[in-house]
């Protein structure tokens, strides 16, 4: 299957560069959501995302859209899935917008709908237990009554985009996220519920819901929970619900291009080797 086949063109977030940050985070539904800011005349500018204008930067929420704008990866429609992963690993957004030849815009692709195009594939039968061992990052824990400040201080050191929120016998309380906070870090900065906002313990804007699921399941099982139930990542626990680790949808995509890189050197290596005993690279 083609990118072309799988392009979002309707119920775009789209918004006009006049807009202000605040109404525009409120459009969005996740920590890894954008919206698409278009010039009257429909020429594309940027995305508006929590993390690019929150925590990388930290616009006021009246800041307009066109002041606050993240450039993302462009992705054009003659890509192959494997190199739009790869644009997706670099970015922590899970929409990016997408070009024809002459960079008209057509569409948006998801993260998640790359992701279905490779769930079937043999890296997703490895044990999220040996995953883990090949993660780039650890999972970043804090504690329930640790304070909201202390939590950003985290995301902007760490660059992640979701903390995983644990009791002090450490089991699993829930999970934190930028998206968990925007509607007090847009606020005025000189207003009082700012002020008090950032001396608040974690546990009042964690998610309690969290999926789950053991070290023994597959990467195949991760990738059905993001699926069907449209989240960006798992959390893994033990037997008594302590967290071990995370699993996010850029994880997954990273796998799959890892696979993908190891298959063409295996190929290629194959292809030299044949070689050799012509003499082609005496």
């Amino acid at each position: 299957m083609s990118l072309q086949d799988i392009i979002k063109t309707n119920n775009i977030i789209r918004i006009l560069p006049s807009e202000n940050l605040s109404s525009a985070l409120n459009k969005l539904s996740t920590s890894h959501d954008a919206a698409f800011v278009f010039t009257p005349e429909n020429k594309f500018l940027g995305v508006i995302n929590p993390y690019y204008c929150l925590i990388k930067s930290s616009y006021p929420g009246n800041a307009k859209a066109e002041h606050c704008l993240y450039h993302a990866p462009k992705v054009y429609v003659n890509y192959p899935l494997t190199k739009v992963a790869g644009l997706f690993m670099q970015s922590k957004i899970h929409y990016l917008p997408v070009f024809d030849a002459e960079d008209r815009f057509l569409g948006i692709i998801s993260a998640r709908h790359i992701l279905s195009q490779f769930r079937s594939r043999p890296i997703y039968k490895t044990s999220i237990a040996q995953a883990l061992k090949y993660k780039n990052h650890p999972m970043m824990v804090v504690y329930e009554d640790d304070t909201v400040a202390a939590a950003i201080n985290i995301f902007k050191q760490s660059k992640v985009s979701k903390l995983i929120v644990v009791s002090k016998d450490f089991k699993l309380r829930g999970i934190l996220s930028h998206y968990d906070l925007i509607a007090y870090l847009v606020a005025p900065k000189n207003s009082p519920e700012k002020a008090s906002f950032y001396h608040q313990p974690i546990k009042l804007f964690a998610k309690t819901y969290v999926l789950t699921l053991s070290p023994e399941h597959t990467l195949a099982d991760v990738v059905r929970l993001i699926l069907e139930k449209r989240i960006g990542s798992v959390v893994v626990v033990d037997k008594t619900r302590h967290p071990i680790g995370i699993i996010t949808t850029k994880d997954l995509l990273r796998f799959f291009v890892s696979e993908q890189q190891e298959k063409n050197r295996r190929i290629f290596g194959g292809f030299f080797n044949a070689l050799k005993p012509l003499g082609m690279f005496a």
